[in-house]
């Protein structure tokens, strides 16, 4: 029997009336262990059945089909995939070829849910509320190393006309400074990459950085109002609980399910 998902199992962000963003929470599925309980990502190593069960939970409380509900098989790189709308009406082999190796999402398509799969990284939602376009973004440390927001927003730019200035967005739960703690080696690629470390780095015992930070500041540079950056403040290591967090649970648990669906 499927259990019904509570509004409170999801964290929900108010962005605009003609869009759902949302950012799953740990809560309200039938995922166990680790992956407890509301896991819907196949790639982790929950069982086919309990992820199955998990994604006819949350599109329930969507209201929206299966076939609806879109996640790439991410790779921590930086490619973009266009979801038109003749996309739900290709072979599901074909779909998941489309899925496959990418890291962000975008749509200019009602009813469609674009989202990416986080567990410590960081997700980002983009939204044009002038264009009625969107983009799900998956920015774990390699990804943001490489501007993947960046490029997003100059995607959406090509794809949609979007202008940066009118993009709304969302910087959802991920690994904060205080948590996020790196060797050398990292320090020194972000460095190299021309970030501005004192903005994005401290030294305790060992090097951290500040990946929400890192991504809210690209947004900036190429040209998301600082207004309209909303970032949720979640770290999921401290909030594990809660939210998913691979540095706290091992790489074989569940991952959350940061989402949008415009109306």
């Amino acid at each position: 029997m499927t259990k019904l998902l509570k509004t409170t199992d999801l964290h929900t962000y108010a962005l605009d009336d003609s869009v759902t963003a949302f950012s799953t929470t740990r809560h309200g599925g039938v995922s166990q262990g680790t992956f407890g309980e509301l896991n819907i990502n196949p790639f982790c190593g929950d069982t086919a059945e309990h992820v199955r069960e998990n994604r006819s939970i949350l599109c329930h409380t969507l209201g929206i089909d299966d076939s609806s509900l879109l996640l790439p098989h991410q790779v921590h790189g930086v490619e973009s995939r266009d979801i038109a709308a003749e996309f739900l009406s290709l072979p599901a082999t074909v779909q998941r070829q489309l899925l496959e190796g990418v890291d962000c999402l975008m749509t200019d398509v009602k009813g469609i849910c674009i989202g990416v799969s986080t567990a410590d990284c960081i997700p980002v939602l983009l939204y044009d509320p002038v264009h009625h376009a969107s983009a799900a973004v998956h920015a774990g440390w390699r990804g943001t190393l490489a501007r993947i927001v960046r490029k997003a927003v100059r995607d959406m730019k090509v794809c949609y006309q979007s202008n940066p200035a009118d993009l709304l967005a969302v910087i959802g739960p991920g690994i904060s400074l205080d948590s996020f703690e790196v060797g050398q080696e990292v320090y020194d690629q972000f460095a190299g990459a021309g970030f501005n470390m004192g903005a994005i780095a401290r030294m305790d015992k060992k090097w951290h950085i500040d990946l929400p930070a890192s991504n809210r500041l690209q947004l900036e540079a190429v040209g998301v109002q600082p207004g309209h950056i909303q970032d949720c403040g979640i770290c999921t290591f401290r909030n594990s609980d809660q939210f998913f967090s691979a540095r706290k649970l091992g790489t074989e648990s569940g991952r959350i399910y940061t989402g949008m669906i415009m109306n």
